[in-house]
C-alpha cells in the first residue's frame, strides 16, 4: 500500500547547519517514538536535517550559468501520526528534482501516469536520515517511481554497465541493495558479473533500489556523531552521490525512458 498524502506543512529549516544533539536520537528510540512530549525535540532535528537538504540543493545547482542540477528538499514527519503508524523512528531530508523536472516528466509520462508525482518518495531521491542509532546517507528508487528504475535499466542496455559501474565504485563505502533483500553489493568492490546478477533480479516497479551508507550513533558512543562537522559531512556525502542520480534519474540530459 502506497503511504497516504502528507498530513503536515514543511517548517522552515534552521538558517544554517547545526551539530545533531544526544536528544536528537534519544527523540527516535523505541521508548520515545510514540510519545507527543518529544514533538518539539524531533521538531528540532528534522529543521537541522531541512538546513542540510537546502544546503545540498543550492551548492548541487552550482554558479549561475554551471551545469548543477536543479533538486528541492522536503523531511519528513516528526511528530506520531496515522502517516508512520503513530511512531518516529526516523527523520530524514529528501532531495529530488525540482517542481520544473517534474513538470517536464509530466509532458513524458502523460496524466495518468504522472499523478502523485509530487510525492518525493515517487522520484528518484537523495537522503540523509536520522534513527536511534545511526545516520544514513542514501539515493533511493521507490518501487513507485518505476519511471526512474525503468529509464536507468535502459540506459544500461543501450550503453552497458561501465558507466553505472565505475561511479558505483567510485563511492567506496556504500552499498547497492534491492528491496529489503538481506543481500547486498558493496560499492568499491564490484565488477560487471555483479551488476548484472544485480540487475536479472531488480524489476522497476515492483523492487526498490538503494546505494547507501550508514553510520552507527549507538547509545552511550555518539560522540562522533555530534561533531560539529557533521552536518557538513552529510552536506558532502549528499552531493557526492549527484552523479549517480543524475546518471539513473529519467531527465533531458538522461532521456531513456520512452526515446529511441
Amino acid at each position: 500500500m502506497s503511504p497516504p498524502s502528507r498530513p503536515d506543512a514543511e517548517p522552515p529549516a534552521l538558517r544554517g547547519l547545526s551539530p545533531f544533539e544526544e536528544g536528537d536520537f534519544h527523540s527516535l528510540s523505541e521508548s520515545l517514538a510514540r510519545d507527543p512530549q518529544y514533538d518539539d525535540r524531533r521538531l528540532l532535528a528534522r529543521r537541522k536535517l531541512g538546513a542540510i537538504g537546502k544546503e545540498a540543493v543550492r551548492r548541487a545547482k552550482g554558479p549561475a550559468g554551471g551545469e548543477g542540477v536543479e533538486l528541492m528538499s522536503r523531511t519528513s514527519l516528526h511528530r506520531p501520526h496515522a502517516f508512520n503508524g503513530m511512531r518516529v523512528r526516523r527523520l530524514w531530508v529528501y532531495v529530488c528534482r525540482s517542481r520544473g523536472a517534474k513538470a517536464r516528466l509530466r509532458k513524458v509520462l502523460g496524466s495518468d501516469l504522472a499523478k502523485d508525482l509530487d510525492a518525493a518518495y515517487r522520484n528518484a531521491y537523495l537522503c540523509a536520515a536520522l534513527e536511534a542509532e545511526s545516520i544514513e546517507v542514501s539515493l533511493r528508487i521507490h518501487r513507485d517511481a518505476w519511471y526512474d528504475g525503468q529509464n536507468l535499466v535502459r540506459r544500461l542496455g543501450r550503453e552497458g554497465l561501465g558507466g553505472w559501474l565505475a561511479l558505483l565504485n567510485g563511492r567506496a563505502g556504500y552499498r547497492l541493495r534491492l528491496d529489503d533483500w538481506k543481500g547486498e553489493w558493496r560499492c568499491g568492490e564490484l565488477d560487471a558479473d555483479r551488476l548484472e546478477e544485480f540487475l536479472r533480479y531488480y524489476t522497476p516497479g515492483e523492487h526498490s533500489l538503494t546505494i547507501e551508507r550508514r553510520w552507527p550513533a549507538p547509545a552511550g558512543e555518539r560522540g562522533g556523531a555530534l561533531g560539529e562537522e557533521v552536518p557538513e559531512l552529510l552536506v558532502e556525502e549528499v552531493l557526492g552521490l549527484v552523479a549517480l542520480y543524475r546518471y539513473k534519474a529519467w531527465s533531458q540530459e538522461s532521456d531513456f525512458l520512452f526515446s529511441g
